[in-house]
């Protein structure tokens, strides 16, 4: 018991989580602590979807195209630099330039008061769009500098994070990474506690209420956009900063579509249930990837999974797993009524 309030079973599961996940370098090889670093920008990728969609309603297929913006603009902003003691700064500004590219799509839509059909439609062309565009930037004719974009081959070279004279590798960065994940997770837990975050809440449940209430309906959904953008650029920065290189193969339309995949099965209201699936699902595919006769069954396996989550469990696996976990735990730790009658 904390404050009068019972330890649900989603907190424990988290501090379970990122426990294990601080304490894994000390047991796991270095190249197994590099693929993981990988998954933690999949997991921030699907957390960006998840406070634009599961805290505000907003149904986005852009979310891998923010993702493309950050990193291209980190590799090409960093090459352009060659200062290997500014990349934070480089980093900030490519989330910002991600931020601000959601930003203005989401004034466009939101202000222009587009519904919610057609946000998920216009994200959805943006993306191609973007993909389409970057798939036909072979040749120097496209370089920014002399840098070029390259085409489907992608930009490479892109310079490793370096935080205080000290080279982002391995396990350093790897920590980096999962504190970064760590941070954003309870950001997103504690803004739900604000003003901004029950106007996030009103505006998921019902916009047209909203309106009739006094929030400012699209000022909400187009910041929640923006900074969903942000963190999306994030996880590509770090991502890119992590291979030292990003291509259009990081934004095609599957790319797009896997967030929304992962975040409406693991349960989209809940920012935990869809990091945790999230993770799942990477260290699963990785592990059918280690397999010769499996790798070619991740999608199908986890396309299935979704259907039946649909039908049968809609808020989500995870968020269904914690909530039968927790009424479980209620009803046997409620105190027992006698079936004895009082005499008065």
């Amino acid at each position: 018991m904390i404050k009068g309030k019972r330890l649900n079973s989603e907190t424990i599961m988290v501090v379970i989580i990122f426990l294990f996940a601080y304490m894994m370098p000390l047991w796991v090889n270095p190249y197994q602590i590099n693929i993981y670093t990988y998954f933690m920008t999949t997991i921030l990728l699907c957390l960006s979807l998840s406070l634009i969609w599961g805290m505000t309603g907003i149904f986005s297929f852009a979310q891998a195209t923010f993702f493309g913006i950050g990193a291209y603009a980190y590799g090409i902003l960093g090459r352009l630099m060659e200062n290997p003691s500014i990349t934070i700064l480089i980093m900030v500004l490519a989330v910002l330039l991600a931020a601000l590219a959601a930003g203005i799509l989401g004034f466009f839509m939101f202000y222009g008061g587009v519904n919610d059909v057609f946000v998920g439609l216009i994200t959805l062309c943006f993306a191609i769009a973007f993909h389409t565009f970057m798939m036909q930037t072979a040749g120097p004719e496209w370089s920014i500098k002399g840098i070029e974009l390259g085409g489907w081959n992608g930009l490479y070279q892109i310079p490793k994070l370096t935080i205080f004279g000290l080279q982002m590798n391995d396990i350093v960065y790897y920590l980096f990474v999962l504190s970064i994940v760590l941070f954003i997770y309870l950001g997103m837990k504690k803004i739900q506690k604000t003003k901004i975050g029950y106007s996030m809440l009103a505006v998921r449940e019902n916009r047209s209420r909203s309106e009739l209430l006094g929030f400012n309906v699209p000022a909400v959904q187009t910041l929640v956009f923006a900074v969903g953008g942000g963190i999306a650029g994030l996880a590509g920065v770090l991502y890119s900063s992590w291979g030292t290189y990003v291509s259009p193969s990081n934004i095609t339309i599957a790319a797009s579509t896997l967030p929304v995949v992962l975040v409406a099965a693991g349960g989209r209201k809940n920012s935990t249930a869809s990091m945790i699936f999230a993770g799942i699902y990477c260290v699963f595919t990785n592990q059918l990837a280690v397999s010769t006769t499996g790798s070619q069954f991740s999608s199908i396996i986890i396309g299935v999974l979704l259907i039946i989550v649909i039908l049968y469990l809609p808020e989500g696996l995870i968020y269904s797993l914690f909530k039968s976990l927790d009424y479980l735990v209620g009803k046997m730790s409620a105190p027992k009524t006698s079936d004895k009658k009082e005499v008065f």
